[in-house]
């Protein structure tokens, strides 16, 4: 469908005043050129749980119901609805204004018949002004109810004098269904007489009865139109932001359209947001310097009205505001973990905003927030300031000062040697408290004196605390020598001309060895050397100590035989004489084997280099008679054979 404008010029309304009416599907509410000012007249409907109150019978002309679902040709006044005739009406959670909790709203089922439904009578206006009236309507019929016979709410406006003098019409046309809740705004604009404060607004349902032309009602305002005022910051902007401690002054400048023929000026100023405001005393020209200090959001208007009429509230109109925004600057947190001990950690820590710049002593910089550097008594001592920067780029300055402490010089005896089992005195010095560790071994740990006694070699540490609580390392070690042992090895046996090699053993720390006496040894030097004594001889191994922890000695047996002398005779009898056959000499070949037969070829014995027969055969006496042995030496030599007489 094509849109058709036309701007009519009645004689009544300003320059400012626009009646532009667009013919489309839905009439829109004519234009204001200019300036608004404050709403003279907001009907809003008041705020509480479910249901409202009725309004009086002289505003409204359809009948009240509590509930929230009214029925043709009746009204409520709720917060919300929701389920009403099948889910055919829109469920509307909360009413129009915006932030309104628990705000009411009118609820109207038309009735059958057209004719006005809703007649007030507003005072207190201002003569000879032309004002903006204006409604916001929600169609409460979902678009999927009452297909195809629909029936759509039509609205007329009419704003009258007292005695019926219609000051200006307004119809909405078919105000359609939608898929969701829309709220729409109607109006029109209109003059007051001259000499008339007092008009009347009458809302007449234009449509037919049926399924539908139920509406939703809500913020009914006045407002004053005037010329156009438009107010700029330095710089022809709307707004400007300043931090506390970089604010300016600020010039507000204004320009005013055509329509007043002598316009009076008022610049007002709101601390809340534009909740409410106040005159600026004095503040009556097209500028006006503001100057601000405290942080804050200041918000700056002007008001314009005819002549004499500046102080009329419901006169004037109003600019849209400017706004001065003074930012805080940043409540910078600043710490440090100072006096610290040279050789150790400064920690500076800074809170408050989203950047950080560090500068201190010798060049220091940093931009993190939270800071580690090694304390250097001569370097990094004195003061270190931050400057923080906030996400809005305001910047505030802090500083803390550093002191770093020096560290005592810890002092501890030399290292030392002791035989396992004794002790010795570890001496500290430097400062004026101590704790030794590893406290195994030791008598006091917290003293500079201790006596230590470990078991193994051992590193002591020892922390020295001076008066500041900085603290110094030093350490000392404790070596454990082991006390010698000597361990000469078993006897051995050989025969005489031949050799046999010692087997000895020692232990211990820092050790010399040596055997006595060294007589027929190839080296009484060595644990293990070879010997071919003659005769008979017990040797004797010492083991010395080199750091003083004793010396130990064990003594072996060589054993030496002329010969392999083999009894040919014995009689186990038990007098304590040749009771058992044994082959001594055998001692000099631990590896040989001895086996006895009888005359049946039957084993009887069977032996190694040490053992000895007792004339028993399974553990019975043997007869008395002839045996015959073999000797295998398991050295090489051919196998040693005989006979062997047990006598009884």
């Amino acid at each position: 469908m094509k849109i058709f404008i036309v701007a009519l010029r009645l004689k009544y309304l300003p320059a400012f005043c626009l009646f532009s009416i667009l013919f489309t599907h839905t009439l829109h509410a004519q234009i204001c050129s200019g300036s608004l000012g404050d709403p003279v007249v907001n009907v809003t409907f008041g705020t509480g749980p479910n249901p409202g109150a009725a309004l009086p019978s002289r505003v409204i002309a359809y009948n009240y119901t509590a509930g929230q679902c009214p029925d043709d040709g009746f009204y409520t006044v709720a917060n919300s609805t929701a389920g009403c005739f099948g889910n055919t009406w829109h469920a509307l959670a909360q009413d129009h204004t915006p932030g309104d909790n628990n705000g009411y709203m009118l609820l109207i089922n038309a009735s059958f018949t057209p004719g006005d439904f809703y007649i007030d009578t507003v005072k207190n206006l201002c003569p000879g002004t032309t004002y903006e009236f204006a409604a916001w309507i929600l169609n409460l019929l979902r678009n999927t109810a009452c297909s195809p016979n629909r029936i759509n709410p039509n609205i007329v406006f009419n704003i009258e004098t007292p005695s019926g003098t219609v000051l200006g019409t307004y119809s909405t046309g078919d105000i359609p269904s939608t898929a969701a809740p829309e709220w729409k705004q109607y109006g029109l604009f209109f003059t007051t007489p001259v000499g008339s404060n007092t008009v009347v607004i009458r809302m007449r349902n234009n449509a037919p009865g049926g399924c539908g032309n139920d509406l939703a009602l809500d913020d009914i305002t006045f407002r004053p139109c005037g010329p156009l005022v438009n107010t700029s910051v330095t710089s022809n902007s709307k707004s400007i932001t300043f931090c506390a401690n970089d604010v300016q002054p600020v010039t507000l400048s204004a320009t005013i359209g055509s329509g007043y023929i002598s316009p009076a000026l008022q610049w007002q100023q709101s601390l809340n947001n534009g909740s409410t405001w106040a005159d600026i005393p004095a503040a009556t020209n097209n500028s006006y310097t503001a100057t601000p200090s405290a942080a804050g959001t200041y918000l700056y208007r002007l008001a314009v009205a005819q002549g004499g009429s500046i102080n009329v509230g419901n006169c004037r109109v109003i600019s849209i505001p400017d706004t001065i925004i003074i930012r805080n600057i940043p409540a910078v947190a600043i710490s440090s973990n100072s006096p610290v001990c040279n050789n150790e950690n400064i920690e500076l820590l800074a809170g408050g905003g989203s950047t950080y710049q560090w500068t201190g002593p010798s060049g220091f910089t940093s931009t993190f927030a939270n800071v580690q550097l090694a304390a250097n008594e001569a370097a990094t001592a004195g003061q270190y300031t931050v400057q923080v920067t906030d996400i809005f780029g305001c910047r505030a300055i802090a500083s803390t000062m550093v002191q770093v402490l020096p560290k005592p010089n810890a002092t501890v005896s030399g290292n030392t040697t002791i035989c396992r089992d004794s002790s010795t005195t570890l001496e500290a010095g430097g400062g004026s408290t101590y704790l030794w560790f590893p406290s195994t071994g030791l008598t006091n740990i917290n003293s500079a004196s201790t006596l230590a006694q470990p078991i193994t070699t051992t590193t002591y540490s020892v922390i020295v605390t001076d008066n500041n609580g900085c603290a110094d390392t030093a350490s000392t070690i404790i070596s454990v020598s082991e006390s010698p042992v000597a361990d000469a090895g078993p006897d051995v046996f050989m025969l005489s001309g031949e050799t046999v090699t010692l087997r000895g053993n020692a232990t211990g720390n820092n050790i010399n060895y040596y055997w006595e006496p060294a007589a027929f040894l190839s080296d009484a030097g060595s644990l293990m050397p070879v010997t071919n004594t003659p005769q008979t001889q017990e040797y004797v191994l010492y083991v010395v100590s080199a750091t003083g922890c004793g010396t130990a000695t064990d003594t072996m047996l060589v054993k030496v035989f002329n010969g392999l002398y083999i009894p040919t005779a014995f009689s186990p009898n038990g007098d304590g004489l040749n009771d058992t056959w044994r082959i001594d000499g055998l001692l000099a070949y631990p590896k040989a084997v001895i086996a006895v037969y009888n005359r049946f070829g039957q084993i009887v014995f069977e032996g190694s280099a040490n053992s000895s027969w007792d004339g028993r055969i399974k553990n019975q006496p043997a007869a008395a008679g002839t045996y015959v042995y073999y000797i295998n030496l398991n050295n090489g030599r051919p196998v040693i054979k005989g006979s062997v007489v047990l006598v009884r």
